[in-house]
């Protein structure tokens, strides 16, 4: 099922290889999230391919993820194939069509398997959703286009995982039985020595073995979509309290990780105006609707909540389409992202109006002279990228160099990652110590080496859970 784990254990595995010597890559076919990224040709695909690239030392490709859908209402998403926007459809159209999508997936999967040792491939939801078997693209469907044994995962921390693990042995087809080679429980808490006879259980009715039971890992990797734990509201436990908005839609909420990092400092989503509380720093994050989620804000009492917190001076960011949701206003004329027009919070002199055409790169600058409560981050450098519908007129003072505005102690560009660069996210934490008369005695985290030390602890943790040497038979097919 969705959340087992099948991300973390596909970015776990393409590390191990990588350390064993071989040229490993991540594939997911059809991926369904609102986290995306943009790879240095300009195409989109989910944020987590580009998290497993990164654990299996590679740079980001469409090959690894032909087919992304982004949600934009509850019936429909925007289809990307190779990177790029094929339209917006509903669920009941994109079912008819999306087997027409197949020469897609298989170029791009034997492209890739022509350039490496090993593809490994994550399924999606779950491995037996007997309603949509017949048109199956990603789970056991993809299999049998690769002809590729199969680990089936299962998350025992949430219970139940006899009926996830043999349930799905059940449920699904005797040939598509034949391709799992071996069963994992993920995410085991407590001594492993306990269960011992749950792994017979399963190796007695499941007809195959258990590759191992790998424990709940404490490793700080990104996660993939709307089901992350980071998501759910937390008081502050730390000295400084960074509020980020919960949208309806939110997308791309890895952007505030770096912060993260820091010992002293907390980042918590919140979805209600009672929640804000009096937070150091409120970011307004990315999202898939922009009218509607600004018509939530409104209506949940948040919008007044934000526009009080920076009447009193206190920072607020909005990126992306937080960046779009501070400005006058939104128009949607061509049905991007389910048409209308709405005025917004009015923090930032910026109007936005939507276009067919998606605006798709990677880019880095610098901060611009600018005045508030943020000035330290002035003349620093970032990188990131863009991606959005919109386009979007400032008046007012220049944020960076790569566009974007500020006004007092609000602040909104279009440049996801801009806080990953050790100096910037150093710069907003250190200020944010200061304003409450503290001092900050550490310095920039270098976000590259925190997640190359992470994905090392993450492979660690498999690799001593799993039983490796069936891992390693089972790809050479004995």
């Amino acid at each position: 099922m969705s959340n087992v784990g099948k991300s973390l254990l596909t970015a776990a595995l393409c590390r191990i290889f990588r350390q064993d010597g071989y040229s490993a890559a991540p594939f997911k076919s059809q991926n369904m999230a609102l986290n995306s990224f943009i790879t240095a040709d300009g195409s989109e695909i989910g944020r987590a391919q580009a998290m497993q690239a990164e654990a299996a030392g590679l740079e980001p490709s469409v090959l690894m993820n032909p087919i992304l859908l982004k949600p934009t209402t509850d019936v429909g998403s925007q289809v990307i194939v190779n990177g790029k926007v094929r339209g917006n459809m509903r669920a009941a159209e994109y079912f008819r069509h999306k087997k027409e999508l197949i020469p897609d997936i298989m170029t791009a999967y034997n492209t890739l398997a022509s350039q490496h040792d090993i593809i490994v491939i994550e399924g999606a939801g779950s491995a037996a959703e007997l309603n949509l078997k017949a048109d199956d693209i990603v789970n056991m469907g993809m299999a049998r286009l690769a002809d590729a044994p199969v680990l089936l995962v299962g998350d025992i921390d949430r219970g139940g995982i006899f009926a996830q693990l043999l349930g799905t042995l059940m449920l699904i087809e005797e040939e598509e039985r034949a391709r799992i080679k071996a069963l994992v429980v993920n995410k085991f808490r407590g001594d492993r020595s306990i269960f011992q006879s749950g792994v017979d259980i399963l190796e007695e009715r499941g007809g195959v073995p258990v590759a191992g039971v790998v424990p709940y890992i404490k490793c700080d990797i990104e996660d993939e979509d709307s089901l992350s734990d980071k998501l759910g509201n937390r008081t502050s436990g730390g000295i400084i309290d960074i509020a980020v908005i919960r949208l309806p839609h939110i997308s791309n909420y890895t952007d505030f990780d770096a912060f993260l990092q820091y010992d002293g400092v907390s980042v918590r989503y919140v979805s209600g105006y009672r929640e804000l509380g009096e937070p150091d720093m409120i970011v307004i994050p990315g999202t898939k609707s922009t009218i509607a989620d600004m018509r939530w804000l409104r209506e949940s009492g948040l919008e007044t909540a934000v526009k009080r917190a920076a009447a009193k001076g206190m920072p607020v960011f909005g990126i992306c389409g937080g960046f779009q949701i501070l400005g006058k206003k939104t128009a949607d004329p061509g049905n991007s992202e389910g048409g209308g027009e709405i005025g917004c919070m009015g923090l930032l002199d910026c109007e936005t109006v939507f276009s067919a055409e998606k605006h798709q790169t990677q880019t880095s600058g610098k901060f611009a002279q600018i005045g508030g409560v943020l000035s330290a981050l002035s003349g620093l450098r970032f990188s990131g990228y863009e991606i959005h519908m919109g386009e979007t007129s400032c008046g007012g003072s220049a944020l960076t160099d790569c566009g974007g505005t500020f006004s007092g102690s609000v602040y909104g560009c279009y440049i996801h990652g801009i806080f990953d660069e050790p100096e910037v996210s150093a710069a907003v934490v250190r200020t944010l110590y200061e304003r409450k008369g503290l001092r900050f005695g550490g310095e920039g985290i270098d976000r590259k080496a925190y997640k190359e030390r992470q994905f090392d602890i993450l492979a660690d943790e498999v690799r001593s859970a799993l039983d490796m040497e069936l891992v390693y038979k089972i790809l050479d097919r004995r």
